[in-house]
């Protein structure tokens, strides 16, 4: 197989999640709450060869854009990845991930006396730090497995 040839197929609309790093891709449906029950399209090829990372996965999710809440949790686990538009199999529109200062209401803080977990109508926030996230509420950080914390 040539470096040229497609491993996996092109997709028609929706999104191409490139770059991710390899064995993320699972960690990307989660994120994106794709469990197989949906009925979504979805093409995945991990480790994958590529020029900037030792191995990487691909996420193809026909007739999907990503909401900027489900990106900015994208940008925890896959900094260098990049987000493809993809309209009547052209690239439309292809962008770089910004990591937010927060996210909201994406996470679930693990402390359980924390007021987003009550049944109070308090979205969860978490601060965006290098390698970690901090609840802005009670201040418990979360530093591995962000995929383990998506829900609300």
């Amino acid at each position: 197989m040539s470096d040229h040839e497609l491993r996996v197929s092109k997709i028609r609309n929706g999104t191409v999640i490139d770059h991710v790093p390899g064995g993320q891709a699972l960690n990307v449906l989660a994120i994106l709450g794709i469990d197989g029950t949906g009925g979504e399209q979805v093409s995945i090829g991990m480790n994958v060869p590529s020029d900037r990372l030792p191995a990487k996965d691909i996420v193809k999710v026909e007739g999907r854009e990503l909401s900027q809440n489900e990106v900015d949790v994208l940008s925890l686990i896959a900094p260098d990845a990049t987000i493809n538009i993809v309209s009547e199999y052209d690239v439309v529109d292809k962008r770089r991930l910004d990591r937010p200062e927060y996210v909201k209401g994406v996470l679930a803080c693990p402390n359980r006396n924390c007021i987003t977990t009550d049944d109070e109508p308090v979205d969860s926030k978490f601060e965006v730090l290098d390698d970690e996230v901090r609840c802005v509420y009670c201040d418990t950080i979360i530093r591995d497995n962000l995929t383990e914390h998506i829900g609300n």
